[in-house]
């Protein structure tokens, strides 16, 4: 899922988002509150109107932002409290203002508001972080349930936990006993290594329903995705590839290439011959050159290549759990990208 964090994909149209494969994409309910306004949006016909988006959009509820404004944050049982990176001004973050902030963006997808804490973490504060998610789950269900769009929009649970595999199956059961529409996997791609990323996603998947969404939020890199998929995880959401895109690095099945390097000065080939971009005939040559030159062009042509390139990596992937070939094509893809399946994969399959 590409993230457009204040209602855009960065420098990218909503039909160039569309071209490269996307269907859905992300907003986030602390920054859109901010600017524009949630009141305003919604008087305007909702987030899918004002940005011109046909297809699902998910906000996030803005508890990612306890973690990464937490100098700017002030958390209590009651909430979360703010002080504006913009202006200063304070906003009031409750698990009810959040699911009204989300039903009035008019997303077809609603985080509830969760408690997100640092990592590392003493054990009492994963404790206490994984105790009042599900406090504050149960007020976005109750709060949900009682809105006049709760038919049309899905409201996912988050699980906490840090890398406490038991405080993760705790906080699974607390709101899989919720009865939520899917289940998302939050704090996670937070600095930890990647091992522990996977041992804690391949420790907290069995806890949460087949028949519904497994979310791993804010990941990650295109061998991540791969060995999440491998422990059970169905959709994923970062800012990685047009990050990656506005800085010249191109994700590829040879693995990422810096365009700004000499080596592409004067290649002709395009960056990969299996992503279905829309600017996919544009040379390597000439993409250097634009950031060389540092033309616009450059960083949009890259976000376009690597949303289509993650798209078709998600493509193929399901093609090949369709035809029973799925770790095959896992293994294909590291040997390809030059790293070790057996770094990725768990043990066992």
């Amino acid at each position: 899922m590409p993230v457009g964090t204040v209602g855009t994909v960065k420098g990218l149209s909503t039909e160039q988002v569309r071209q490269t494969g996307a269907q859905i994409i992300l907003g986030n309910t602390y920054h859109l509150s901010l600017r524009p306004g949630d009141d305003l949006v919604a008087r305007l016909g909702g987030l899918h109107s004002f940005m011109d988006w046909g297809g699902p959009i998910l906000t996030d509820s803005g508890g990612f932002q306890i973690f990464s404004l937490a100098k700017l944050a002030k958390v209590s049982e009651r909430g979360v409290s703010f002080r504006s990176h913009i202006d200063g001004r304070l906003l009031d973050l409750t698990p009810e203002h959040s699911m009204e902030i989300q039903q009035n963006l008019g997303s077809d997808i609603m985080m509830v508001l969760d408690h997100l804490p640092p990592l590392p973490s003493p054990a009492e504060v994963i404790k206490e972080s994984c105790e009042r998610t599900i406090r504050w789950a149960k007020r976005c269900k109750d709060f949900h349930a009682d809105g006049a769009h709760s038919a049309s929009q899905a409201l996912f649970g988050i699980v906490q936990g840090g890398l406490d595999l038991k405080q993760r199956r705790h906080c699974a059961d607390g709101l899989v006993d919720l009865d939520f529409a899917g289940y998302a996997i939050g704090g996670l791609s937070v600095g930890e290594p990647p091992p522990e990323m996977y041992r804690v996603t391949g420790g907290t998947t069995p806890f949460l329903p087949v028949e519904r969404p497994r979310y791993l939020m804010g990941v990650g890199r295109p061998e991540d995705l791969l060995a999440s998929i491998a422990r059970g995880v169905d959709m994923f959401d970062c800012v990685m590839p047009t990050r990656n895109g506005r800085n010249g690095l191109a994700f590829t099945d040879a693995g990422p290439l810096k365009m700004r390097n000499q080596k592409h000065r004067e290649d002709l080939r395009p960056l990969d011959e299996n992503t279905p971009s829309p600017l996919r005939h544009l040379s390597r040559a000439y993409l250097r050159h634009l950031f060389m030159a540092r033309e616009m062009l450059g960083p949009i042509a890259l976000s376009l290549h690597n949303l289509a390139y993650y798209q078709n990596l998600m493509k193929r992937a399901r093609e090949a759990i369709a035809a029973d070939r799925f770790l095959d094509f896992c293994r294909e893809r590291y040997l390809g990208w030059g790293r070790d399946p057996n770094e990725f994969l768990p043990t066992g399959l």
